[in-house]
């Protein structure tokens, strides 16, 4: 314990430091401050995987296209399970800074870098050894399945790049600081382009290419996120010698990540569902399926950007004791949210067709992605509340209400009305693709109810 009062005695917070705190000053400003890098930096991140889908419907094939489309719900399973454990940590972090308690932060910055290395190594081995399984139990194509199993065992390989990358993210959110990732990650996105065509089209390397430019470009931000954690003088400064598991704080971060975990990997799992119901309509609609999926991830980023913001917003204010700020913060977080979803919801679902033909100009494809969007699109306000809310729950350290709700309706609910409508009434796409919806709308009804229960109701007495 002694080397952290060291270490503490040499950071200087207040001098040159990234880090923000959130628990003064205009609250709608500093969301939206922080949430923009945030959202650009989510704009990157899909862009170079637009880029991925774009490369392989044009200089490949439409098969491996859908292979690309019907292996994004394996690799979100194990990368939500992951990324839950992480809001953990940043709930963790972000309340020791608000409530300005450097040594539990620093001891929280070390467990959190641990346990990412340790499930970083656990969830490599899992993906390459159950690919094929996983793409058998999905029911997909024989003619996908090779394609599909190449990029799945090179993603995989390479998987702790993002773990790495993503967790040492989520520090510097914790702590205010949403600039700087996003300058990794530019580089890192334009870097992935210009080896996705020099692998796919100067060195023919098919889908395999596409995989190794990704994997690539993911170690390269894995690692100047690490050098710049190892080489601040900031009070998140991680300490190599001092890496290890602090058990209170390990559960700490557990107890709050793991329902979040459990939840977004259950939840990535029911989509390996919906895939397999998408599958049976063949090869065109599968493409489509992986169109729209990839558009809609477009819509998402405002309110993904301003969740993680009313996370780190919320934490650093419960931490500091200031509840009526938080829960100010949270209204502006979804108003401003749903706005923004509405604008360019309305602009995708208008030119469906055109978005569609960025990624292939095979009609049948453009046809079903066309549709999906034009069905789906606008139901996404709705779910600005859902993402919105659930990251402003798991900033009080509140996780497991958000946990029940998504899993009642983005599982449950779902499944149950897949199979109904498959199964007695009409087994079509449109049915199909109506069951994202389905979820989405009884989880607003549910968020909404839980929240204003819990704590807005006794407001004032």
């Amino acid at each position: 314990m002694e080397r952290h009062q060291i270490h503490l005695r040499h950071a200087h917070p207040h001098t040159g430091s990234t880090a923000k705190d959130m628990t003064s000053g205009p609250i709608l400003p500093q969301l939206v401050l922080f949430a923009v890098p945030l959202l650009l930096g989510n704009l990157f991140q899909l862009f170079y995987s637009m880029v991925d889908t774009v490369v392989v419907g044009k200089f490949v094939s439409t098969e491996a296209l859908a292979a690309v489309g019907s292996t994004t719900m394996i690799v979100n399973t194990i990368v939500f399970f992951f990324n839950g454990l992480s809001i953990g940590a940043t709930v963790v972090i972000g309340q020791n800074f608000g409530a300005k308690n450097e040594k539990g932060l620093h001891i929280a910055v070390e467990t959190t870098m641990m346990m990412t290395f340790l499930v970083s190594i656990i969830f490599t081995i899992i993906g390459v050894i159950y690919v094929r399984p996983m793409l058998a139990f999905m029911s997909t194509p024989e003619n996908v399945i090779p394609d599909a199993t190449v990029y799945l065992r090179i993603y995989f390989a390479g998987i702790s790049g993002l773990m790495i990358y993503n967790m040492g993210s989520g520090i510097l959110r914790a702590v205010g600081d949403s600039k700087r990732p996003l300058y990794f990650l530019i580089l890192t996105s334009v870097l992935n382009i210009i080896l996705d065509l020099v692998f796919v089209i100067v060195f023919h390397g098919g889908i395999a290419g596409v995989a190794y430019a990704t994997i690539l470009s993911q170690f390269i931000s894995a690692i100047m996120v690490l050098v710049l954690l190892s080489g601040t003088n900031d009070i998140y400064k991680l300490t190599w010698h001092d890496l290890r598991l602090d058990m209170p704080t390990f559960r700490q971060i557990l107890g709050i990540g793991l329902p979040t975990a459990i939840q977004s990997t259950i939840t990535g799992f029911s989509n390996v569902f919906v895939q397999s119901y998408i599958n049976v309509f063949g090869s065109a609609c599968m493409a489509g399926w992986s169109c729209y999926n990839k558009l809609d991830q477009f819509i998402y980023l405002p309110m993904q950007s301003l969740a993680s913001s009313a996370t780190t917003f919320v934490s650093q204010n419960i931490g500091a004791k200031q509840e009526e700020r938080a829960s100010q913060g949270t209204t502006r977080a979804i108003l401003v949210s749903m706005g923004i979803t509405a604008a360019i919801g309305g602009i995708l679902v208008i030119f469906a067709g055109p978005a569609t033909r960025i990624f292939t100009d095979d009609e049948a494809v453009v046809e079903f992605g066309s549709l999906f969007i034009r069905m789906n699109t606008m139901f996404l306000i709705m779910n600005c509340v859902n993402h919105v809310l659930a990251g402003a729950l798991r900033g009080r350290g509140d996780s497991r209400a958000p946990m029940i709700c998504m899993l009642s309706c983005f599982v449950a609910l779902r499944q149950i009305y897949l199979f109904t409508m498959t199964h007695f009434i009409a087994n079509t796409p449109v049915t199909v693709g109506l069951g994202y919806p389905v979820g989405w709308t009884s989880c607003f009804i549910a968020e909404i109810t839980y929240f204003w229960w819990r704590y807005r109701r006794n407001r004032g007495k």
